[in-house]
Parts: structure tokens; sequence; C-alpha cells
């Protein structure tokens, strides 16, 4: 009883909100926000005619399952999905069923992917009774399909994985004039193909939140229904904090930085006075990494090196063997005395 009466406020006040209210008073009622939705990509269209119809969280007795997202064949020429969402209100989450209708209503500005970016659809449109896909959205593998048309849709980078509207960490979106009207339109619930589509997945433990940790084996498929087989995609897993590939930290050494079995040398510290003999520097000279590139934590590359009036790559080690000798040092030649001339002439007396 305590379900139902909660149940009927939360219609209440998602009505006077003008937010859809289908099915809210026949789901439960918990206080347990849904997990984030999964990243998973979109498996190929099986043929022409079927409209993609997101992933979502449902509930069940044993807690929240991933119902993977499909393929599906609308009841009728004109109409498209709204996916269902979950919304918060004091406190409890209640789920708002999905329906079909001639416009894209309000869906909590929940990111679906695949077109459903939070408000309307981007995936394909109704053209005079024949459907057509928008062909930068949708995977059409092998499947020839003619009706299609080109419109790029802007990704946003930044936008979160939740799947809840209100509440702490939810989305925070409200329906537009638009989004009003199309939850005045005749709606058509979930086809009896989508509905069994759901119970299979309810039925399958791998999908359960709690064993699958968000990371649902059995993220999409091509049919309804069909769990196995070609048209499976997996979720896949998302690290938070996760290092993004080809990211090089700065306190990483590359390969080839330090030879196999060299004695690693000492670490000089930055307060150091750096020694002005020559084998010091010498032996930071015979400790420079020879291969690979990048930055690295080596001795020759030590912040104090840096103060050097000139890089250590131009002072050229000593070569190994004996000492040479000194070179003599020039003699300086002595100016040369003048020639005696003749001996000067007597005067007659």
């Amino acid at each position: 009883m305590s379900r139902l009466i909660a149940a009927i406020l939360l219609s209440s006040a998602l009505a006077l909100m003008g937010m859809p209210t289908a099915g809210v008073a026949q789901t439960l009622i918990i206080r347990v926000a849904p997990p984030e939705l999964p990243v998973y990509e979109q498996p190929e269209i099986p043929a022409y005619g079927y409209i993609w119809a997101p992933g979502y969280w449902a509930y069940g007795p044993d807690g929240y399952f991933w119902v993977p997202g499909t393929w599906v064949q609308p009841p009728s020429v004109g109409l498209l999905w709204t996916p269902g969402y979950w919304g918060w209100h004091e406190g409890v989450y209640g789920w708002n069923a999905g329906y079909w209708g001639p416009h894209v209503g309000f869906y909590g500005g929940v990111n679906y992917g695949f077109g459903y970016g939070g408000v309307g659809y981007e995936g394909g449109r109704w053209d005079n009774g024949v459907f057509a896909y928008n062909q930068t959205v949708n995977n059409f593998g092998s499947v020839s399909i003619t009706n299609v048309y080109s419109q790029t849709v802007v990704t946003d980078t930044n936008a979160t994985r939740v799947s809840f509207n209100g509440g702490t960490g939810g989305t925070t979106a409200q329906p537009t004039p638009q989004e009003q009207a199309a939850t005045r339109e005749p709606h058509v619930a979930a086809t009896s193909v989508q509905t069994q589509h759901e119970q299979t997945a309810s039925t399958n433990k791998t999908l359960l939140a709690s064993v699958n940790h968000g990371n649902p084996a059995v993220a999409a498929t091509s049919k309804p229904g069909e769990f196995t087989g070609k048209g499976i995609v997996p979720a896949k897993a998302v690290q938070p904090g996760a290092i993004p590939p080809k990211a090089v930290q700065p306190s990483a050494i590359p390969p080839k930085a330090v030879q196999p079995g060299a004695t690693p040398p000492k670490t000089v510290q930055p307060s150091a006075a750096l020694p002005k003999t020559a084998p010091a520097t010498a032996a930071l000279e015979k400790n420079r990494p020879t291969g690979g590139g990048g930055p690295a934590t080596h001795p020759a590359q030590h912040p104090a090196l840096n103060n050097q009036a000139k890089p250590l790559a131009a002072v050229s080690p000593p070569k190994a063997g004996p000492p040479k000798p000194a070179p003599p040092r020039p003699v300086t030649a002595s100016r040369p005395a003048k020639p005696a001339g003749p001996p000067p002439k007597k005067k007659p007396e």
C-alpha cells in the first residue's frame, strides 16, 4: 500500500511538471538510484524498417538489470520511439515507461546516444510515409539502405552517463514546449516484442547490476530477445580516471633510456652544486641514454644541469689510453743582429 501511495504522489508531481506519467503507478518506487549507462557500440541494423531503441536499466526482485538496446519495428507508419527514463521526486525514483508517438517526447534529458542525445531523436525521420535514416548515426553494416540522409550530430564529450532525471547527480532537464505538446498526443505502448525483450533480460543473471557492476556482457542486440549469436555487442569497460591512450607521463622512463644491466647513476639533488671537474662531467656524458626519445628522469636531464653555460653535448669525454705529452712550448726566435758594415774610414791627418 505504501508503494502505491508513493507511486500516486510521484505521478501527480510529474504531471504538474508536464512530464509523461504513463506506467508510473504500475512500477516500483525505490530509493536507490539506477547505475550509469554503459558504453557500447550500436550493432548492425537487421533490415530496413527497424528503428533503434536504446538500452536502459529496469528494476526487478533482484535489483537493477540491464535491458539491452535493440532494433525494433514500429507498430505503425509515422510513429517514433520515446525512451523511458527514471525520475526522482522527494527521495524516491519512479520509472516513466517509453512509448510510440508521432513526435518524440520528454525522456528526462538522458543521453542514451545513437541519436537520443537528451532532446528529440536525430537518428531518422518519416518523410511521406517512408522512414529515412541519418547515415552519420546508424550502423548499417552490410545491409543496403537507400533511404538515407546526412546530418551532423554534435556529440558532447563532457556529457555524463547518468540515467535518471532530478535529485543528486541526476540530469536537470525540464520539458520543452514541444515535448509538453508531444505528451498530450495519442501514444502507443511498447510492442509485445519489446515487452518480451525486457522479460528475457530480467531472467538473465549476467544482466544484473550486482553481477556485471555496470558493464553487461550483452549491452545491445541486433534483434529483440536474441541475446546470443552474431549480433551481440558487449559493454566497454570504462575505468574512472583511466589514462587516455598514448598519454605519456612526465615521470615515465621511456624504453631504451636505461641499458639492461647498467648500474643506475646516482641521482643529483637540485640543490647540490654541480662539480666542474672533467671526470665528473665525463661520467655524466657516459651515462647519457643513447636510445629512445621523449622525457626521462635521468641525471643527464636533471634540472641542475640546465644551469650550465654550455650543454653537456658540447663537452667531449676524454679518450681512453695514456695521457698525451704536453706539446713543446714554442720558442720565440730572437731578432737577428744587423750585419756589420765595413770599418769606418780614417780621416787623413
